[in-house]
């Protein structure tokens, strides 16, 4: 049963924020070592899930990386491929930021976003904003990561809700389907008049 708040739970990448830098799978194959961008991409995704949900450190994650495509995890290697990696992810969409921003008027508004933990430390240091929301979630930092329902329960628990006070926007079908199976409304962004339409129509049922 809903409690009357409205929550706006965002997705992070492909909504308020880009998504990955172009060019860069290409840069972190070149600095690691040589490897082909078609190996490197495999490899990168790969292993990206239990580093998204804070199973890997950032070393231990790159050393999988590199091992799975037969180079030296060198400390140096490592530490260039994950400041790379940072900063293929540190891209905003100013306009979205805003509209969040300005939803905080008519309902409380939060951040879910598979992001491990070291990229999450930078994106708060850089993006301040952040720290005026009602909450924010880095899976990294709470080991879950989407489409598990223990990311989307943290955040119900975190925020003291009702699953149904929440519409959940990520580009994400996948996510969004797991955010329905919880409770929660659910909006696929493709666009920010696409979703400023879905919150018209939502936010006076609360």
């Amino acid at each position: 049963m809903s409690t009357d708040r409205p929550i706006v739970l965002f997705d992070l990448f492909g909504v308020i924020a880009r998504h990955q830098r172009p060019g860069a799978m290409d840069a972190m194959a070149l600095l690691s070592g040589g490897a082909p961008a078609d190996a490197f991409d495999a490899a990168y995704w790969a292993c990206r899930l239990p580093y998204d949900a804070g199973q890997f450190s950032a070393a231990e994650y790159w050393t999988a990386v590199l091992h799975q495509l037969s180079l030296p995890a060198h400390p140096d290697t490592v530490e260039q491929l994950r400041l790379a990696d940072i900063d293929s992810w540190s891209r905003v969409d100013e306009r979205m930021v805003a509209y969040a921003q300005s939803l905080r008027e008519v309902a409380e508004v939060a951040l879910l976003s598979n992001i491990p933990a070291d990229h999450a430390d930078a994106f708060l240091a850089a993006q301040p904003w952040l720290h005026d929301l009602d909450h924010v979630a880095f899976s990294g930092k709470i080991h879950a990561a989407k489409p598990d329902p223990a990311a989307f329960r943290h955040c119900v628990i975190a925020l003291k809700a009702d699953p149904a006070d929440f519409l959940f926007v990520d580009d994400r079908e996948e996510n969004v389907r797991a955010a329905r199976a919880l409770g929660m409304s659910g909006h696929v962004f493709t666009g920010h008049a696409e979703l400023a339409a879905a919150l018209d129509a939502w936010l006076p049922t609360r």
